[in-house]
């Protein structure tokens, strides 16, 4: 499929550095840019009617470019592509199909995209577009709350989670959320996440404890960022912004470690409102949340799943319930977790198999404990 029709141009803004990040960008600029040799492409999705109340998110993508290319040059080996935008198209339904459709060629041409919302339901679009690849994915969210809603009602930014979990066919493995505040998360919904085994961590567990997110995020195939988990005093431009939230240097790390992981393949960030932004503060903030995702990007280091176990230094831990098998990786000094397969599981569920974990999940294995994290997963493959 040629995917050019479905984007309008951009025009680079004044005050753009041309020798900063723009340097190794191609830009649609009438032309539609080669993807050949490219890594991954920005686009722009300028819809903002599946976000009630903060509909002028759609006005995001040109304003997020006016501070992305007057950024710094990321010292990098790889091109990227600025395909543009997709404007909103006859009906939502029209919009959600044109930004599944250049998911879809992009990953299967191995390019990672990158939206620029536009509405967080967005996220269904992306997901959706891994049907073609016929294997299970993880998802994972970062939001003050969690997008489940009444299903009567249309798709929409608080309720698109609806849509992937009742997805036909099913294909999302695990499910995990960063930053969700207790005070806006239904209490039956939290007992609904727990049955599935579903992951969330809240933000008094996130501040403080960063680098605990980072196996979180590295087990992931899309990452998908609300601008709302931001506190607002560090990101005005979103109408639900509140006084807690990630502080701005949280933010910008969550999207470095998921550059830096070898499995994500998609990223979104949604529901920057420009309109509620005078100061173009949250256009700052937005701007240098995808140039850390693309530095982290550029800093990927071909471990899991891109390469053989062959290459990671193994350790095995015997408890009384179970033999635990911890690889290291000698590239990185990241950790994994071998989780068995039940029987006649393994093609379906292989790349699920080894899950990313910290060295303080090996030591709770030491002292004679099971890894919450092994467990969990061993309770989806079963």
């Amino acid at each position: 499929m040629d995917i050019a029709h479905f984007f309008t141009s951009v025009a680079l803004p004044l005050g753009s550095n041309l020798a900063g990040v723009a340097s190794h960008v191609r830009l649609h600029r009438g032309e539609f840019p080669s993807l050949e040799g490219v890594a991954a492409a920005i686009f722009g999705v300028k819809s903002g009617v599946g976000s009630p109340g903060n509909e002028g998110c759609m006005e995001a993508p040109d304003v997020f470019r006016e501070q992305f290319y007057r950024l710094a040059a990321i010292d990098s080996g790889f091109s990227i592509a600025d395909l543009g935008n997709i404007e909103a198209g006859a009906t939502p339904e029209d919009t959600l199909f044109a930004v599944k459709e250049s998911c879809s060629y992009l990953l299967k041409n191995k390019v990672l995209p990158i939206i620029i919302g536009g509405s967080q339901e967005l996220t269904h679009a992306m997901y959706a577009a891994y049907e073609v690849m016929e294997h299970s994915v993880n998802l994972v969210t970062v939001d003050n709350k969690l997008d489940f809603g009444k299903s009567s009602v249309e798709c929409n930014s608080s309720n698109y989670l609806n849509e992937i979990i009742l997805h036909k066919p099913g294909f999302l493995f695990n499910y995990s959320n960063i930053a969700n505040q207790r005070s806006l998360v239904n209490p039956d919904m939290l007992e609904l996440m727990e049955k599935m085994y579903f992951d969330l961590y809240r933000l008094g567990e996130v501040s403080g404890n960063i680098e605990d997110m980072e196996p979180v995020i590295r087990n992931a195939d899309i990452f998908s960022f609300d601008f709302a988990a931001i506190r607002a005093s560090d990101a005005p431009g979103n109408m639900d912004a509140r006084p807690n939230g990630l502080f701005a240097q949280e933010a910008c790390t969550l999207c470095r470690y998921a550059g830096i992981s070898d499995k994500l393949s998609a990223a979104g960030f949604f529901e920057y409102n420009p309109a509620l932004d005078p100061n173009g503060t949250g256009a700052r903030l937005l701007a240098e949340l995808v140039w850390y995702f693309l530095e982290g990007f550029y800093l990927r280091k071909g471990d899991y799943p891109a390469c053989d176990t062959a290459e990671y230094t193994r350790y095995i831990v015997d408890l009384a319930s179970h033999n635990l098998v911890f690889y290291k990786s000698d590239k990185s000094d990241r950790w994994w977790m071998d989780v068995p397969f039940p029987s006649g599981t393994r093609n379906k569920l292989e790349r699920h198999h080894l899950v990313p974990c910290t060295y303080r999940d090996y030591q709770t294995a030491t002292n004679d404990e099971l890894p919450d994290r092994w467990w969990r997963t061993y309770q989806k493959l079963v």
